[in-house]
Order: structure tokens, then sequence, then C-alpha cells
């Protein structure tokens, strides 16, 4: 795909957009920065714009090493730069769709975004030739984690006691990847998911050095015990996402922590085969409230692909002057 040529110039400037994701309401969802041609800037510059935005990602975009490919994404929270990541790669692809920086056709419209993971898939569906919801597909396939965790350590970590985590019949507390690991952690009910506060000594001490110091929290709701929601595969879930190791003290939306959760739920659903769906809500106890789409296709229990989308708001646009 046609990239446009950037003149060359001492002092170079940057076009960037905000947006929320995950939401359709402006001010809710989770924060992003985009930039469309992050050509010419160094690793540092990217550290140090990130910063600047203080967002818990931003991206960069590039052209493709694979010009089969539509864009290479350069993902960084303000602590780091990461793989892969869930709400940038829908945000981004939201953006670009709604500038004009990628050609669109008919009701969907499918890209491909090279991450950390490798190839990312990225559908585009449109309303009236304008993006409204944007998923990708998972490119890795969900894998447990090697450790094992003490429910009272993990329950310490989150100010909570242990009977304030259910770890009964199907629940128990494990690790899940995409590509970014996340400590799954289930919750009693929502009230203990809302008291949940990071303590910081004792997360330092636990997780830091572990196979994953983040933390991802999930309590059922009621509209999914009125469906047999996790056994259905038809889940109403409240979710949470800490990992203030990596400055991001809570998420307000996690599209990789969410197709994570997607093997964690998918091994305790009696659907075999098919594809199920769970709706995932989080943010709410931050004031910006996200909704994330979950599909998980099984093939004999095991998860051959996995989709998680949403739609996205514009907030702001500018230019970023670098010296």
């Amino acid at each position: 795909m046609k990239i446009r040529n950037r003149p060359p110039t001492e002092a170079m400037s940057y076009q960037f957009y905000t947006v929320d994701v995950f939401t359709d309401t402006q001010f809710g969802g989770n924060q992003l920065a985009v930039l469309p041609d992050a050509r010419g800037l160094t690793v540092e510059q990217m550290h140090s714009i990130t910063r600047e935005f203080n967002f818990s990602e931003t991206v960069f975009v590039f052209p493709p090493e694979d010009p089969s490919n539509t864009r290479r994404l350069r993902i960084f929270t303000p602590g780091s730069e990461l793989p892969f990541a869930g709400h940038p790669t829908v945000g981004t692809a939201f953006v670009l769709a709604l500038t004009g920086h990628i050609p669109l056709a008919g009701d969907e419209t499918a890209i491909v975004f090279e991450e950390g993971v490798g190839p990312v898939n990225v559908a585009i569906r449109l309303k009236d030739g304008r993006p409204t919801f944007t998923q990708l597909s998972a490119a890795r396939m969900p894998e447990r984690g090697p450790e094992t965790y003490d429910v009272a350590t993990i329950a310490s970590i989150l100010s909570l006691a242990p009977e304030d985590l259910y770890t009964e019949g199907p629940y128990s507390i494990e690790g899940f990847s995409v590509g970014l690991p996340f400590v799954i952690v289930p919750i009693r009910d929502l009230d203990a998911l809302g008291r949940a506060r990071a303590s910081l000594d004792l997360w330092e001490k636990a997780l830091k050095g572990s196979w994953s110091p983040d933390i991802y929290m999930f309590c059922e709701r009621e509209e999914s015990a009125a469906r047999n929601g996790v056994a259905s595969g038809d889940a109403v879930l409240q979710v949470r996402m800490l990992a203030p190791l990596l400055g991001v003290p809570e998420d307000p939306a996690t599209g990789s922590a969410a197709a994570a959760f997607a093997g964690y739920l998918a091994a305790r659903s009696s659907v075999r085969d098919g594809t199920v769906r769970y709706t995932l809500h989080q943010g709410i106890e931050m004031g910006r409230p996200s909704k994330l789409l979950v599909e998980t296709d099984l093939a004999g229990g095991e998860v051959t692909a996995v989709r998680v989308g949403g739609a996205s708001v514009l907030v702001s646009s500018g230019t970023l002057h670098m010296g």
C-alpha cells in the first residue's frame, strides 16, 4: 500500500491523533495516542513522546517490512515497549481508517499489522463508509503459564482477604498469554473486585521478575449467571487489569489480556466445537467504562482462533514538533 512521502526537514513535525478505544462514547474506554507516520524517530524519542502523552500506550506507525502487510506498529507504555497490545491494535486500525491512511472497501476491510508477536490480522467494519468497529485476531493462541500461585499471597498483593478470591469449582489462579502474559485471578463478587488495590511493596517482592508481573481480575456479572455464562460460552464479566510495574497502575481496557482470558474461559467451557462469545466490561472502577467483545473458535475443545473487538471514538488531533 502506498505511504505518503515525508519531506526532509531539520525540525520534523508529526501528526498525531488521540482516541478512546473499546467505547462508543468520548471520555470512556482506554486512551490511545497514534502517530500514523513515525519515520525518523529514534527509540529514545518514542519513549519520550510516550511519557509526554502519559497514556497507557502510544503507537508509532511505520511502513511494513513485508510489502504484503499494511503497516508495522511499535507500541510503548510509559515504562517499556510491548510486543503486542490489544487496544493499541484496534485503536490504530480505527485511526488509519478514519483518517484515510489506508484504503477502505465494502462493509469490511481486512488489514495486517506487523507487531512483535508476528502478523496480526484486523477487520475494520464500516457503516456509511466510516469505521464503526475494529476487531483483531490474536497472532498466537492462548497458552498457560508455567507458574503456580498461592491464594493468600495474591490476595495480599491486591489488598484483599483470601476469602475475597473465588477459587472453588472451575476457578483457580492461572497465568495465560497470547504474547503478553497475565496472572488471571477470579474474584468472588463485584464488591471485592472494586476494593482491590495494588500493594506495591508486596507486588514487587512477589511478582517482579516472574513469568508475569501483571494481574487480570474478573468477576461474573448477574447477566452471566442468568445465562449459565462461562459453561455455555455466553458470559458477561467485569474485569480489571493492574500493571504497576509497567507504569500502568490500572488499565481501562486491555485487549491482549482479553485474548489471553479467552483461553482461560475456554478451558472452563462446556462447548467443545463452535464459536463462544464473551462480553467484558472494564474500566468501571476508573470512571472510564469499556466494552470488549471476545469471540473464541473451538475444535475438539482446543482454541483455534481468538478475536477481540470494539468501537473507538476520535478525541483530538494535532502536530508534534520535534526540534
